[in-house]
């Protein structure tokens, strides 16, 4: 593949990937992982990845309240750090043959949670513990797949936090995985100025993608497209799990 071809696939992938972070808020590290996954390694995925998710998720942890939400989610901000730095020492690289298993894996999962509405609650007096084991998988699995949602974001759900303030919490813990992933990306050589062209090219098309998002969440049923979204997600993980076995 001839490098306009692959700007072009790039710039794709980070289309539908924003697209669906308009239509339902999250997605865009998960999808852009994904696709991006079928055409190079998750680790040169995940370093093309770093500037539109950091960009878009430190837009959207900022609003009022700010203070009082990273105390409470530190211990989960906390884990991420560490398990982060516990993946550097004790995975494979990216460049693995068992990269595209972990990360098939990780999407069929969050597919499945998606799919079966899994509705979880943390008692206040547990989310020190639980907040903090939930960080460290989070970022031993972020290091894995470049997909940095589980089980974060299930934890966070979990919080039964108000819509805005969820909102504003998911970005807060997607930008801690964003900045502590390129750091393990940096340490790993996997970032360099090769990156930086496809890398602004994903910018742009993301927040192209993400203003279509929000113009067509208007127009479908939020859990119409959810469906959709799960279903593509599930076939998506299964492919790259197989390829990877194969």
């Amino acid at each position: 593949m001839n490098s306009l071809t692959m700007l072009a696939a790039i710039a794709a992938a980070f289309v539908v990937a924003g697209f669906v972070k308009g239509m339902i808020g999250l997605g865009l590290p998960t999808v852009g992982i994904g696709l991006l996954g079928l055409v190079m390694t998750p680790a040169q995925a995940a370093a093309i990845l770093i500037v539109p998710s950091l960009v878009t998720n430190v837009w959207q942890c900022l609003g009022g309240g700010l203070v009082a939400l990273t105390r409470r989610l530190w211990p989960l901000l906390a884990g991420i750090c560490l398990g982060t730095l516990l993946g550097v020492l004790w995975l494979p690289s990216g460049g693995s043959a068992q990269a595209p298993v972990w990360l098939g894996t990780a999407l069929v999962v969050y597919a499945a949670l998606g799919l079966f509405k899994v509705n979880l609650t943390v008692p206040a007096r547990a989310e020190t513990g639980i907040g903090l084991l939930a960080g460290v998988m989070t970022g031993i699995i972020t290091v894995a797949t470049g997909v940095f949602v589980l089980p974060a974001v299930p934890y966070i759900n979990a919080l039964h936090i108000e819509r805005d303030r969820l909102v504003q919490a998911l970005g807060l813990s997607f930008t801690a995985s964003t900045i502590t992933l390129a750091i393990a990306l940096s340490h790993a050589g996997e970032i360099g100025t090769s990156v930086i062209g496809p890398s602004l090219a994903g910018l742009v098309a993301a927040i192209l993608g993400m203003g279509l998002g929000q113009i067509v969440r208007g127009m479908v049923k939020p859990e119409t497209f959810r469906v959709v979204f799960c279903l593509g997600l599930l076939a998506l993980g299964v492919h790259l799990a197989l390829s990877g076995l194969m």
